[in-house]
């Protein structure tokens, strides 16, 4: 009869996993996050003051939230009770509260993916939380800020851990070799290794156990590594914190007038799997926002390449997005007109009942006409130098200068034609 149905046999050291043979066994043995663990980051401060808060690790995969969370536990003599939000439901979690009332001790709850609990749930922890029945210490990859509640937040301290470095890496690869041995790899076929790791730990350990495995006769170039590996895809959720990060790293890079940065940023986002679309209407905002008139060509580019693209598709028009993101990133920048627009609308807001003036209105029927409507308007065509120089503010509105243009680009021109008419007012005005 099949075994299926039998008990599962237990794991012998050589059936667990390297990356669960390999994990700390106390917080000094922890590669990376040094920030936080050393005497001076919280959590050594915590530590060294015996005084541990509840907390939410916040950081991408593979840098050692689980694994912080049940050494703190094993610092402070704490039970360590370890759920998934994923999997775990409200009758769960009214269990693992009881359990940890009738404990001896106090219990750590670490809960794995916290935020992927909704709101009501994660207010179900403030009371044991409250009442010192749990300490709890919740891991996310998500934005805290974003995901869990306010009241869960003024509860608990946010420590952001970070990717690990490729030092941090090449350390836990070498502890890792102390187990399996040396890696059949060359030195640049090494560092692809860790590349393809992209600061997660716990890939890099898989990655070296597969390796590992191998019967090779001569140590693997990179190429021959890439073939045999699958590139960890790049980090991106494009509907996420991901997504807004990389676009500000995009919009700042062109406003800082780097178009290398700015084309790093365009190739993340588009290896990541964004939709170009999106890019190409966000550069045309850039070219509006932060360059205008400073290049009225920008905004036309970013049009033109916009289209381009619609014709093209990928990969094939992406090129022109890439095209559009140097010409703004190096053209003269300007936010003269964004800035000069945002004051017209505070000022349409604090005015906004005040009417134009009698001549400028439109007088379209007699009884309007009685009125005064449209009376003395000068047709500027028919005024010398082709301008009147009237009023067009509400009577009894100071005159406001909102567009301010730098000297930059073809705003120089503008100044000039600026100038001009002020000239040409104050001399109509005087007359």
């Amino acid at each position: 009869m099949s075994d299926l149905f039998d008990s599962p046999k237990p794991k012998t050291e050589a059936t667990r996993p390297l990356a669960d043979r390999l994990r700390p066994q106390s917080l000094s043995e922890v590669i990376g996050q040094a920030h936080v663990l050393g005497p001076e980051g919280p959590l050594g401060a915590m530590l060294a003051a015996h005084s541990l808060s509840s907390l939410i690790l916040w950081g991408p995969p593979g840098v050692g939230k689980t694994t912080i969370a049940r050494l703190l536990a094993q610092e402070t003599d704490l039970a360590f009770v370890q759920i998934s939000a994923i999997f775990t439901g409200v009758p769960d979690l009214r269990k693992v509260f009881e359990a940890a009332k009738l404990r001896q001790k106090g219990t750590l709850l670490f809960v794995d993916e916290i935020h992927r609990f909704n709101k009501a749930q994660q207010d179900g922890f403030l009371p044991y939380m409250e009442d010192g029945t749990i300490l709890l210490v919740g891991a996310t990859t998500e934005n805290p800020s974003f995901e869990l509640n306010a009241a869960l937040l003024s509860r608990s301290q946010v420590i952001v851990l970070e990717r690990l470095t490729p030092a941090d890496l090449e350390r836990l690869t070498l502890r890792a070799e102390a187990e399996t041995g040396p890696l059949p790899l060359t030195g640049p076929a090494r560092e692809t290794l860790i590349e393809m790791a992209d600061g997660d730990g716990r890939t890099l350990l898989n990655l070296i156990e597969q390796v590992s495995a191998w019967t090779i006769d001569k140590p693997l170039t990179p190429e021959a590594l890439s073939t045999r590996l699958m590139r960890r895809a790049a980090k991106y959720d494009k509907s996420g914190e991901e997504h807004y990060n990389l676009i500000s790293a995009l919009h700042k890079s062109i406003r800082g007038s780097d178009p290398d940065a700015a084309l790093y940023w365009l190739a993340r986002m588009l290896e990541g799997g964004e939709d170009p679309r999106f890019l190409a209407r966000r550069l045309t905002r850039m070219a509006v926002e932060d360059i205008g008139l400073a290049d009225p060509q920008a905004q036309e580019l970013c049009l033109a390449s916009w289209q381009t693209y619609e014709r093209l598709g990928s990969p094939e028009g992406e090129l022109a997005l890439a095209q559009a993101v140097v010409y703004l990133a190096l053209a003269p920048k300007s936010n003269g007109v964004y800035k000069a627009y945002k004051a017209a609308r505070v000022a349409a807001r604090e005015t906004g009942s005040h009417p134009p003036p009698l001549h400028i209105r439109n007088a379209p029927t007699k009884l309007m006409k009685q009125l005064g409507y449209g009376a003395e308007y000068a047709y500027d065509h028919d005024q010398e130098d082709a301008f009147s120089g009237q009023n067009y503010f509400p009577d009894g509105m100071k005159r406001p200068v909102y567009y301010a243009p730098p000297e930059r680009g073809f705003e120089r021109e503008l100044i000039k034609r600026i100038d001009y008419f002020a000239k040409l007012r104050a001399r109509r005005n005087a007359e």
